[in-house]
């Protein structure tokens, strides 16, 4: 059984492109945009609440940044990492208004970071990577930090991160993670699997429904392999993990591609279940997945499936995704509380 919860709904703002960090302590901090509208960035500010209770109700919201105004950069989409060292780190894309390719290019990566879970932030801490939609700063178990975003670069969209071995002091050249002609490769969500390895599921931009994408580094993260078929189909903005029984989790909106209904597309949040195997295998043919229907957007203007995940100590899992569902024209953050035990599952 899943259980929705209300995380934030202001009447008055869009409100969109969640994520969620579960502390020591056991406190959920999610962190999320607030905007005019999904097409409409001429406001913007980044946005914080927390809960003590497991997600069943929320503090009202917070900025974490200022806020933006029309013909000023503008932030994008927030993604937060609760670190080995107890701090927080928030990451979030800040991007130049303009044609998308352009902006796409030159938008930056800022880092925030707090030490007291989520109640005060530091000043934001420029990187030198470029690109949108940045994944969570991704930390190592050998201390290695990853920072990845996207941009066009031959006309398509390509992934890109950069790595740094001393906290962020230094970063690595710009390093490929996954390009190819006729694909557009987006919004990245890179699993560690092993010391070495590590694999980097993607939305493929076309709008056609095509499979989620991946590639896979054994270098960790240093080069990265072919693109390969992953058989999540109209898979947009992955988010994986791993589960405590050993299974990978990666929620996702489903896009079918086609002509929409009204135009519209993003109807669905699906959570899939796979497996190390799976993750490895370097054909479609060789991956399993279980798809779980999460939420339907029952708006006719509706918009969702951004969303982020985190496991409590006894199980539970606790899902955060913006909708628009009964708001009819606004964004709003939902949180959603389900147990895998609620599902048949094989052996991982």
């Amino acid at each position: 059984m899943i259980q929705k919860f209300t995380v934030s709904h202001d009447p008055d703002i869009y409100q969109a492109w969640p994520d969620v960090a579960l502390t020591p302590s056991g406190r959920l901090v999610c962190v999320f945009a607030e905007c005019k509208h999904h097409v409409d960035r001429s406001y913007t500010r980044i946005m914080l609440c927390d809960s003590t209770d497991r997600g069943r109700t929320w503090s009202s919201k917070r900025p974490l940044t200022e806020g933006t105004g029309a013909g000023e950069a503008f932030y994008n989409c927030p993604r937060i990492t609760q670190m080995r060292d107890g701090r927080l780190c928030v990451v979030v894309d800040r991007c130049p208004q303009g044609e998308v390719k352009v902006r796409s290019m030159y938008a930056i990566s800022l880092l925030y970071f707090s030490a007291d879970e989520g109640v005060t932030w530091s000043e934001p801490v420029a990187t030198p990577l470029h690109g949108i939609v940045p994944d969570r700063l991704l930390e190592l178990s050998d201390g290695r930090w990853i920072i990845s975003a996207h941009h066009y670069e031959d006309d398509f969209l390509t992934q890109f991160m950069r790595y740094s071995d001393d906290q962020g002091q230094t970063w690595s050249d710009r390093i490929t993670v996954a390009k190819q002609a006729g694909l557009n490769l987006c919004e990245v969500s890179i699993l560690p699997v092993g010391k070495e390895v590590l694999v980097a599921f993607m939305r493929e931009n076309s709008f056609l429904g095509w499979d989620c994408k991946k590639t896979i580094s054994h270098d960790r993260g240093e080069t990265w392999g072919p693109v390969i078929d992953f058989p999540l189909p109209g898979c947009h903005r992955p988010v994986a993990g791993w589960l405590q029984g050993g299974h990978i989790m990666i929620t996702h909106r489903f896009l079918q591609g086609g002509k929409g209904w009204l135009g519209k597309w993003t109807q669905n949040l699906f959570a899939a279940l796979s497996d190390e195997a799976s993750a490895l295998a370097t054909a479609r043919n060789d991956s399993a997945v279980r798809i779980l229907p999460v939420d339907f957007d029952r708006s006719p203007l509706s918009d969702t499936g951004y969303s982020g995940w985190v496991q409590f100590d006894d199980g539970e899992i606790y899902i955060v995704n913006y909708i628009v569902d009964d708001a009819i024209d606004k964004g709003q953050i939902r949180g959603y509380s389900l147990r895998m035990e609620d599902f048949v599952l094989p052996s991982a």
